[in-house]
């Protein structure tokens, strides 16, 4: 479990060094910390997840002939995992511009550094299936990044006025929706399988561009404040039909029909 703090560390310290001296963040805290702290948090609560997953499959046996995916990150390193990593650290480094003002000469950075997490997203998974190193830990960092990313990258967007507050909306869905299908789970209640449609996929590679696009200096702040609601609104739906599928309100197979090919 050292291997968190280590690299939220290393993170910070190459991120000090590589930041203008006069780069420094709002309330006194300074956005290399900000970074190294998200990169460890994440990699800490993967960490943490592998542990119960270990825990399961000791218990059931399933573990039995296959090498553990222990808790320690011990698998961590490799090609892929390697994608996944810096892709992680990138959107740390966004996560770290929350506390940098409006008016900083780092926006190029928010900007790039997202674009390029988002150009990294699904190279990871393609190594992994090339090379034949797919993963548990390497499928929960992806996970775990996406998730993160999608929160970051708006955060500093709406922080510097950029994108309206209610667009934080977008990641609030993501948690509430798993939070909501993990409450069902817990009162015993039926979980139904997703619908069989790349919609979510698609409209997320969209949000991706657009925040990419929304952080970009050049671009004006009127006009992305304008096609904010038609971009958020199609992925907010998706969340809502999901949840009535998963809950057994709406039938998958029709969700499914009506889907585009």
């Amino acid at each position: 479990m050292a291997l968190p703090p280590l690299a939220g560390v290393a993170l910070a310290l190459g991120l000090s060094a590589a930041l203008p001296a006069t780069a420094t963040g709002r309330w006194g805290v300074s956005p290399a910390a900000v970074a190294g702290i998200c990169l460890a948090g994440q990699l800490w609560y993967v960490a943490f997840g592998l542990g119960g997953v270990d825990a399961v499959r000791r218990h059931t046996g399933e573990s039995a002939g296959e090498p553990a995916e222990r808790g320690d990150l011990s698998r961590l390193f490799g090609l892929a995992n390697g994608v996944t990593l810096v892709r992680g650290a990138l959107y740390a480094v966004v996560a770290g511009l929350v506390v940098a003002p409006p008016d900083t000469d780092l926006a190029w950075v928010a900007a790039t550094g997202y674009g390029v997490g988002v150009l990294f997203d699904g190279l990871d998974g393609y190594v992994a299936r090339t090379i034949g190193t797919e993963t548990e830990i390497g499928r929960r960092l992806d996970m775990a990044f996406d998730t993160f990313g999608f929160v970051a990258a708006p955060l500093v967007a709406v922080g510097w006025g950029i994108l309206p507050v209610w667009y934080l909306s977008l990641s609030a869905a993501r948690y509430i929706f798993r939070g909501a299908v993990g409450l069902r789970r817990a009162r015993g209640r039926p979980v139904f399988d997703l619908p069989d449609s790349d919609l979510g996929k698609y409209l997320a590679g969209v949000q991706m561009c657009f925040v990419t696009v929304a952080l970009a200096p050049a671009v004006p702040t009127p006009i992305v404040r304008t096609v904010a609601p038609v971009v958020l609104a199609p992925s907010i739906a998706v969340f809502a039909r999901d949840y009535l599928v998963v809950s057994g309100r709406v039938s998958r197979h029709a969700v499914t029909l009506g889907s585009p090919e």
